[in-house]
Parts: C-alpha cells; sequence; structure tokens
C-alpha cells in the first residue's frame, strides 16, 4: 500500500476511534480544574472527541475539502451503524445460559446511548461540516499561508456549535438551564485550550507529510498556494 493511502487510513481510523469512543463516554462527568472556570465539570466524552477536528483538518489540509466531506459522511454512517446495533442488542433477550440481571448490566451501560448517538449526530454533523468550509474559507482567504489561523478559527467556532448542540439535546429536561450552561462552559474550555495544544502537531504533521500534501495537488485535489 502507498503510503498516501496508508497515512489516510491512519488518520480514518483515529477519527472513528475517536468518535466512537466519545459516544462512549459521554455520560460520565468528570471534575477537572480550568482557566477562567476553575473546578469543573465535563463529560468523559470531550476527551477523545477534539482529536475528530484534528483529524479532519489534516485531511483537508493533505487531501483536500472533497476527502474532508467523505470522512465525515463515513463518521455519520458509523454512528448510524451503532445505533441501529444498539437497539437491536437491547431488544434482544439474554441467554438461557446467562443470568437475567445481565440484561439489566447491559441497559445500565448501553440504556441511554440512543439518546447520546442522536444528539451526538446531529451536532457531529452540524459542527464537522461547518469545521471543513471554514477550514478552507480560511485557507483560500489567506492563499495557504498561517496554517494556525485556518486550524484554531475553523475548529473554535464549530466545537463551540457542536457543544452547544449536544450538552443541550441531551440534558434538556433533565438538567436545569443553569447546569447546562455550566457544562456548556467547561466543556467549551476544555476545548479551546485542545485546540490551541494541537497547532504544533498541525505543523510537524503537515512538515514531516508534505509529500503528500504535494501529491494532492498533482492529483487537482488543493488548489490554492501553499
Amino acid at each position: 500500500m502507498k503510503r498516501y493511502d496508508l497515512v489516510f487510513l491512519i488518520l480514518a481510523g483515529f477519527f472513528v476511534a475517536s468518535l466512537v469512543l466519545a459516544n462512549a463516554f459521554v455520560f460520565k462527568f468528570i471534575d477537572v480544574p480550568l482557566p477562567i472556570v476553575g473546578v469543573a465539570t465535563i463529560s468523559l466524552g470531550v476527551l477523545p472527541y477534539p482529536v475528530t477536528f484534528l483529524c479532519t483538518d489534516l485531511i483537508s489540509e493533505l487531501y483536500g475539502k472533497k476527502r474532508a466531506d467523505a470522512m465525515v459522511i463515513t463518521g455519520a454512517a458509523v454512528m448510524a451503524y451503532m445505533l441501529i446495533l444498539l437497539e437491536v442488542g437491547k431488544a434482544l433477550p439474554v441467554s438461557a445460559l446467562q443470568d437475567e440481571a445481565t440484561q439489566e448490566h447491559f441497559l445500565a451501560v448501553f440504556g441511554q446511548s440512543t439518546r447520546a448517538i442522536i444528539a451526538s449526530a446531529m451536532a457531529y454533523l452540524i459542527a464537522q461540516f461547518i469545521d471543513v468550509r471554514l477550514y478552507h474559507f480560511w485557507r483560500k482567504l489567506t492563499g495557504g499561508r498561517h496554517l494556525w489561523l485556518r486550524n484554531n478559527a475553523s475548529t473554535m467556532l464549530s466545537q463551540l456549535i457542536d457543544t452547544c448542540a449536544v450538552v443541550t439535546i441531551l440534558f434538556y429536561g433533565v438538567w436545569t438551564w443553569a447546569e447546562i450552561g455550566a457544562v456548556i462552559a467547561a466543556s467549551y474550555v476544555f476545548k479551546l485550550l485542545v485546540a490551541a495544544a494541537d497547532t504544533p502537531l498541525m505543523y510537524v504533521a503537515t512538515s514531516l507529510l508534505s509529500d503528500i500534501q504535494n501529491e494532492s495537488r498533482r492529483r487537482g485535489l488543493i488548489h490554492e498556494a501553499a
């Protein structure tokens, strides 16, 4: 397999794995110290989820907008597949070889996953498509310069939209608006820090993988001057 395709598969693998884990972790909350907000409560799902934006930004930079859009659609298909299998798994009775309490344990773990995946899917599609388009908007506006600007400006806005949407959909009617607002603020501050921290990774990756970017230009997938 050529390096060009192998790197794309690796990025796609990290993207899908992070997306699945973000959905699996969404209902566990942890307390973390953050600037501005102090000790704050965030969902464990926000740990792997920012990696999906790093992957789409890298794919946008190295392979162009069409492949980034394809990755976003792939992620949506994965979530739909997860949702179907979870519903089937919840509906099927446990084997006679197992204790009946196994079904209760299964539902305790996965019972709320349907709402989580639906909420995540709606927020994900909006935020990721916005992220890809904003990334290429800033790339075109700057003529391919200022990688830090398109990396941060696209991710920070799309993450705000995603955070507001997913927390509100998940916990509307369950928590008060004050609680929802506090979690949104804490989650977004955490994501801002991650977005800023991944900028050096973007520079390192694009430097090490400049041959892939050049190949994409030869294929006509990237048109802006770098």
